[in-house]
């Protein structure tokens, strides 16, 4: 490469970055596969490096408060999953629909899929934050939270839960953008709601300015409103309509037919991310029966962090189900495929990064965020240990994410209740309770489980069945 010819690289990557977060939606079944897939990336990784900050910033405040404080948000963020869960899985439903339909050149019909899964998200949501605002004491004990905890985290609990809406219609809508192409819009829906809550969790946490001192209470109702004012935003682009979606008045009446078809992506979709949620809160359990609230603490500082890494690379593996998704719908299936290989290269590629920065940093990155020694030490050995297998982690998301784009939610589904239920929670009780390894016993497990994961993805990946989904 040429002297000359370094300045004018440069700037053609800055257009691209340019083009990629402030352009409009893009046709994706066309043109360089490696710009498509860094036109998708760029905002897709801007978004979850946000949401990573969202869960770092709750995490810091909080860790003021102390241990039983933070072992609350980790509890109860445990139970939040079921919630992430049916988001997760509407929300693929949404892309993998939304994105066929465009990549069909039929921008009515994927403005009436995205409407229908609106509607299904809203009416579970009823039900979930009702039963979590009634029985939030109980969801703590239940989670072996001790007398602390839930003396000081019921509040907490019930406040999260009854804004769970929020958090249902932000990861849905996103989606939904996701699958028309348009990931800019979907990362400044993120980036406004956690700048919110960046901006409110100190004020309310700690009384600055009007705001009284609200403690633990003041951290719900920062995370709340954020993720409130994020799904307004998302909803005044989505209705006024300047994109390739239109939410016209007639798509708000139930299309029967529309929402079978989201559900038989979504249930499985849902399920999908549930097998693996409910089996992070199996190990919460498994790491609460040692009644030490160092020790959760640690833990859930450590999952917080690990986090942070992982979410900006499950923004890459995103690209993935929106390219799959817009080329199938175009009868592109080897363009698709290709567009797979090529983003599980970049993802590698990130997450071997990240892998050396624990090793380098783990130390001074768990002390910025948590100050007692107990804690600081599970936290660094979990970095550690899970960090030993990010390169796979990496490979494995991007491959799940091809198989949701294309509406192959049950491969995932499969792969995720013997990974972690028939692998990774009969070892972490083993290695954790029996063989007397403790918290290390359980980040043992977690490691191995998600490279078998990984290798078992690949090996169905590559036999190819997925390309022949109807959605």
């Amino acid at each position: 490469m040429t002297t000359t010819s370094i300045p004018k690289r440069i700037g053609d990557i800055l257009s691209l970055i340019k083009q990629s977060v402030s352009g409009p939606p893009q046709d994706f079944t066309q043109g360089s596969i490696s710009k498509a897939v860094f036109l998708l990336a760029v905002p897709m990784i801007l978004e979850m490096m946000m949401e990573s900050v969202f869960a770092v910033v709750d995490i810091y405040f909080v860790g003021r408060l102390g241990n039983a404080a933070v072992a609350t948000v980790g509890l109860t963020e445990s139970v939040l999953t079921l919630v992430y869960s049916v988001a997760i899985g509407l929300s693929m439903a949404a892309t993998a629909t939304v994105a066929r339909r465009v990549g069909e050149k039929n921008p009515e019909e994927a403005s009436k899929a995205g409407m229908q899964s609106i509607l299904i998200g809203l009416a579970f949501t009823v039900l979930i934050s009702l039963a979590g605002m009634i029985f939030a004491d109980d969801v703590l004990r239940l989670m072996g939270g001790t007398d602390k905890v839930i003396a000081e985290g019921t509040s907490y609990t019930r406040i999260i839960f009854g804004g769970s809406a929020a958090v249902m219609l932000l990861f849905l809508i996103n989606g939904i953008f996701r699958g028309a192409g348009d990931a800019a819009m979907a990362m400044k829906s993120l980036w406004i709601a956690n700048i919110c809550n960046i901006i409110l969790c100190p004020m309310l946490i700690n009384g600055w300015g009007p705001f009284p001192q609200m403690g633990l209470i003041g951290a719900a109702v920062a995370t709340t409103t954020g993720r409130s004012v994020g799904v307004l935003y998302q909803c005044f682009h989505l209705f006024r309509g300047n994109g390739v979606l239109h939410i016209k008045k007639k798509h708000f009446v139930p299309d029967f037919t529309v929402i079978k078809s989201l559900l038989n992506i979504a249930w499985t979709g849902t399920l999908q991310f549930l097998i693996g949620s409910a089996s992070w809160i199996v190990l919460a359990m498994i790491i609460a029966k040692f009644k030490d609230d160092s020790i959760v603490a640690g833990y859930q500082v450590s999952i917080r962090i690990l986090l942070f890494f992982l979410l900006p690379a499950w923004g890459l593996s995103n690209a993935a189900a929106t390219l799959v998704g817009q080329n199938l719908g175009a009868q592109q299936p080897a363009r698709a495929e290709k567009s797979v290989w090529q983003t599980a290269k970049y993802n590698a590629i990130f997450m071997a990064l990240v892998t050396v920065l624990f090793y380098l940093f783990a130390t001074p990155i768990v002390n910025f965020i948590n100050k007692d020694p107990a804690a600081e030490k599970i936290a660094i050995s979990a970095l550690g240990i899970v960090s030993m297998g990010y390169v796979f982690y990496g490979v494995g998301m991007v491959m799940v994410s091809a198989f949701n784009g294309a509406g192959d939610t049950k491969t995932p589904t499969y792969i995720n209740l013997v990974g972690f239920w028939a692998l990774q929670i009969p070892l972490a009780y083993l290695l954790a309770m029996v063989l007397g390894l403790g918290p290390k016993g359980v980040f043992i497990a977690i490691v191995t489980a998600e490279s078998f994961i990984t290798l078992i993805a690949i090996v169905l990946f590559m036999r190819g069945k997925w390309k022949t989904v109807n959605v």
